[in-house]
């Protein structure tokens, strides 16, 4: 078994490319992938690996980077290991949205705990909001919830304008960091009723009890667990060869779905070269399978 964290932390940081280094190191030192995004305002990472190695791991980012204790962070299993290679980069910002996080302080009540959370929503007064993308929100979400349909988080702040600053906001994202970067937005044009879900989705899948969810759906992760449901236990979605979406069951019984070339949202789209090269990828798949040697997007169980 494998065991995933995710984590994130607002921190003013320095000396980015020595960090990036040194983190690199201790990660291929423990064998564990994922990635991390670091940048003058923060960390924000998930990361894979055996539960012991990845312990060790955390601890020693912890000391390096003098954090006391992660803004936010979860833990989830998987059979098979969720990430192909290990990447590190440095960022303007841990979230893109041109808006630092420097300075913030938090109201006490801000951040709902998910046992809190069904009341908040259940509010007719509070506007539920859902801050991921399309793709993400397509998957899964709560139930009477508004997805803005924005692609790019940078343009995030453009439908944040829209919302009227009288009434109870209440933002949801996978995590929690995005909703961080929302919430200084609002806070700065002097939004006072913000709230976010604390832990974000995953903690809310992982601590309320299925029968009174008000979770629709399962939760898109990015990586190749794909989508988790209540538990964090493995989900029914897959990704697109063709276009990296995830992809139902429902849309596998599509005439428009082929294994490795393409899907309902992407068959219309795609090149007949594009279409070609996949095809010719994919069989390179299936004699690799036939012949016991390793090839592209095959899972890791041990």
């Amino acid at each position: 078994m494998f065991t995933i964290f995710g984590f994130y932390k607002f921190q003013n940081f320095r000396y980015l490319k020595r960090y990036k280094k040194i983190i690199n190191d201790l990660i291929d030192k423990n064998n564990i992938r994922g990635t991390i995004i670091i940048s003058k305002e923060g960390l924000n990472g998930s990361l894979s690996g055996k539960n012991v190695d990845l312990n060790k791991l955390i601890k020693k980012i912890k000391i390096l980077l003098s954090i006391k204790k992660f803004d936010s962070f979860n833990k989830s299993r998987s059979k098979f290991q969720p990430f192909y290679k290990a990447k590190i980069k440095i960022k303007n910002e841990v979230v893109p949205m041109n808006l630092s996080i420097k300075k913030r302080v938090k109201k006490s009540d801000s951040h709902v705990d998910p046992k809190r959370w069904n009341k908040l929503i259940n509010n007719k007064e509070t506007f539920l909001l859902d801050v991921r993308k399309p793709f993400e929100h397509k998957v899964g979400t709560f139930r009477k919830s508004f997805n803005p349909n924005v692609d790019n988080f940078r343009d995030f702040p453009k439908y944040l304008k829209k919302l009227r600053k009288n009434q109870p906001i209440a933002m949801f994202c996978t995590g929690g960091i995005r909703c961080e970067k929302a919430s200084v937005y609002l806070e700065k044009k002097g939004f006072k009723n913000v709230y976010q879900l604390k832990g974000g989705i995953l903690n809310y899948l992982q601590t309320v009890n299925r029968k009174k969810s008000l979770w629709k759906g399962e939760c898109f992760v990015f990586d190749n667990r794909v989508s988790l449901k209540h538990g964090l236990v493995q989900g029914t979605y897959s990704i697109c060869s063709g276009c990296r979406e995830a992809i139902s069951i429902k849309d596998k019984r599509s005439e428009m779905y082929e294994e490795g070339v393409s899907c309902p949202s992407c068959y219309d789209k795609l090149s007949k070269d594009q279409k070609s090269r996949f095809r010719m990828r994919q069989s390179q798949i299936y004699k690799a399978k036939l012949s016991g040697k390793k090839y592209i997007f095959q899972k890791e169980f041990k």
